[in-house]
């Protein structure tokens, strides 16, 4: 309104001024030829164009001001609530594009309806009484049926003031109910139970949840060090385990190896008793066969033969010596 009677004052304060030159004008004309007379500016014409500029510029500027005023556009994804200062707010939600409204009786609120995340983070204990950090990740969008009752209720910021609150009395409800170990083997077990329970709640607000899941879990430090202990603990129980299968297989193979020396003695006793000492001798030739053999190879040894070694009799003395002469 205030522009308008400013409009108004504009094309007044103009009419003025042109009523002012054309006087001046008049004056001027007494003093001039007669055929200045013709030339000069019709005072009546000016004042009839300005009065029929104004007849069309002023509703114009009034019905655009107006046209303006009463549009509004949803963009995609999101949708509209209309708050009327008569009945208040309308049940009806308002979908995406350009609509109308009246100006200043009616207020147009606009929701994002995407999906989008919100992180929860909460400390609680276990059902063995061991402190557990937790952070949550949830993706929730406005139930669109809803949207009238969550503007009267809950406003615009309505998941910063339902979900962390809802959100910690959930994790809190639910970790409560196992352990610390079974959080960490059965943790899709309790993501299942977290986004159930947590859905229930969030629907009671009209908030739809599409994903949650569990991003981060740490354990205080008296857990932590009581798990390196039992996994050392654990480590030091294979190692001994290892140890003393080890030697209950040397064991096995000690019995097995001196069963197999007993069996062996006893076949070579029974031989002996039956064909005599022949294999005795056989295995001491064998074995002189082998150290002459190693003496042989040997440069530094050197072989004397006794009294009886020139009297052609091969079976050798027991008085032949065997020098050691190397450096």
């Amino acid at each position: 309104m205030c522009m308008y009677v400013y409009i108004g004052l504009s094309f007044s304060e103009i009419r003025l001024k042109i009523q002012r030159r054309t006087g001046e004008r008049d004056n001027k004309s007494t003093t001039t030829e007669p055929s200045k007379h013709k030339m000069a500016f019709n005072p009546q014409q000016g004042t009839k164009l300005l009065n029929v500029i104004t007849r069309v510029a002023l509703p114009l500027g009034i019905l655009a001001t107006g046209l303006e005023y009463s549009m509004y556009d949803v963009k995609g994804g999101s949708r509209g609530v209309i708050f009327d200062r008569l009945s208040g707010v309308q049940k009806r939600v308002i979908g995406e594009g350009t609509h109308f409204l009246v100006p200043w009786l009616q207020k147009a609120v606009i929701y994002d309806v995407r999906t989008k995340p919100k992180s929860i983070a909460t400390n609680t204990g276990t059902k063995d009484l061991q402190m557990v950090s937790l952070t949550l990740r949830v993706l929730h969008r406005p139930n669109i049926r809803e949207l009238p009752k969550i503007y009267q209720n809950l406003g615009l910021d309505y998941d910063e003031k339902v979900l962390p609150s809802i959100g910690n009395e959930v994790l809190k409800s639910i970790v409560a109910q196992f352990d610390a170990a079974e959080l960490i083997t059965q943790r899709e077990i309790v993501s299942q139970r977290i986004k159930s329970e947590l859905s229930t709640r969030a629907d009671e607000f009209g908030i739809r949840l599409e994903d949650v899941s569990i991003t981060h879990m740490t354990f205080g430090p008296e857990f932590t060090k009581a798990v390196e202990q039992k996994q050392i603990a654990q480590q030091d129980a294979e190692r001994a385990k290892f140890l003393v299968e080890k030697a209950e297989q040397e064991r096995q193979a000690s019995v097995i190896r001196a069963e197999g020396e007993a069996e062996s003695a006893e076949y070579i006793s029974k031989a002996l008793a039956k064909v005599g000492d022949g294999l005795l001798l056989i295995r001491r030739l064998e074995a002189s066969k082998d150290i002459a053999q190693t003496l042989a190879n040997s440069p530094n040894i050197t072989y004397l033969p006794g009294q009886q070694g020139g009297r052609g009799n091969d079976s050798g003395s027991p008085n032949s010596l065997l020098l050691n002469i190397g450096r």
